[in-house]
């Protein structure tokens, strides 16, 4: 049984931090710098009373507004996100709840960042080919913000919030955007785990470091109980093993970049994209980037691309794109979905 995208939303909250407001902060960091190192303008961020389930609730209700769902004919929730309500219990019964979805419905968190949409995508896939669910909603939520220190200036440059809710259906739907999710490929390198983490965010904690560091210069660098991300080797990771990713998923799905119409990866900064885009050989125009309003969003990058594209670009049917997603973990992924 094949799966089909067959719609997608998604949700930002009111307030934006512009990169003005940033630079008043850090008045060595001017407006021009910040855009020429990230390609962000600006990034929304969520209300101190707004929580992921709330994001989330707010992204599914547009979906099922806009593709005129039935809310009680979902069958499955997955919520892919790294900053849950709480660690237990599950964000994503918290959802069901408050959507007063079905009680016949399945619901799932999964802890995965800037790839997890693609894993998401296959998790779905999987269970709408088995015959395990119908009407599969893949919900993204990250606040990022909350985990960021206030005086982290290159982390709140980089990362904005939001959430997206994609249907997959085992059926399409050519009354909306309707796409046949194709073949995966994914990798994973554990080793370097420690490079974009929260060391105070689970079990494993270590309160005698909850104390910021500085270097000589008296600029912040770190606190375990927010979030840290080593740039170089996040970006050492992305530039030799993402041509390989695309490789690969290009060769599982027995085609070639010549045959794809575009591509969207993780909205991760302009300037890694562009790095990554000519490592892979990839035309520009057919490298779509929409990350200069609302920052990297993490796991949501990929879904509000592809559904900003689906509406600026003329898609047509039989059309293929790749999707890839890197990141956290270190893991990525990819996958071909065609227009139906």
């Amino acid at each position: 049984m094949e799966a089909f995208i067959n719609g997608i939303s998604y949700y930002l909250p009111e307030k934006v931090l512009d990169n003005s407001t940033l630079s008043s902060m850090f008045p060595e960091w001017s407006v021009e710098k910040i855009a020429q190192k990230t390609g962000i303008l600006s990034r929304h961020i969520a209300d101190d009373n707004e929580s992921s389930s709330d994001m989330a609730l707010k992204a599914l209700e547009k979906l099922i507004k806009e593709c005129g769902i039935d809310k009680q004919s979902i069958d499955y929730l997955i919520l892919c996100t790294q900053t849950p309500d709480y660690m237990l219990p599950t964000t994503a019964c918290i959802i069901q709840n408050k959507a007063s979805i079905s009680k016949n419905c399945g619901a799932i968190d999964i802890n995965l960042g800037c790839s997890g949409y693609v894993y998401g995508l296959g998790l779905a896939k999987g269970l709408v080919s088995t015959g395990q669910a119908k009407n599969v909603v893949l919900i993204t939520s990250e606040m990022y913000s909350k985990i960021i220190h206030p005086k982290d200036k290159s982390n709140r440059t980089i990362f904005g919030d939001g959430a997206s809710a994609t249907l997959i259906t085992s059926q399409p739907n050519t009354e909306f955007f309707t796409a046949k999710i194709k073949n995966f490929k994914y990798g994973t390198d554990g080793s370097g785990y420690e490079h974009l983490i929260v060391k105070n965010s689970g079990v494993n904690t270590n309160r005698e470091n909850q104390k910021d560091l500085y270097d000589e210069e008296d600029n912040f660098i770190s606190n375990d109980d927010y979030l840290f991300m080593n740039g170089k080797e996040i970006f050492n990771f992305t530039a030799f093993e993402i041509p390989k990713l695309v490789l690969s998923t290009l060769e599982v799905n027995s085609t070639n970049l010549s045959e794809i119409a575009m591509v969207i990866f993780h909205q991760a900064n302009a300037f890694m994209l562009d790095f990554i885009r000519k490592r892979c050989g990839i035309d520009a125009d057919k490298f779509f980037v929409s990350m200069s309003d609302i920052g990297n969003t993490v796991s949501s990058t990929i879904p509000i691309a592809l559904s900003r594209a689906i509406k600026e670009k003329n898609l047509q049917r039989n059309q293929q794109l790749m999707l890839c997603g890197f990141g956290v973990g270190l893991s990525m992924g990819g996958v071909v979905i065609e227009i139906c």
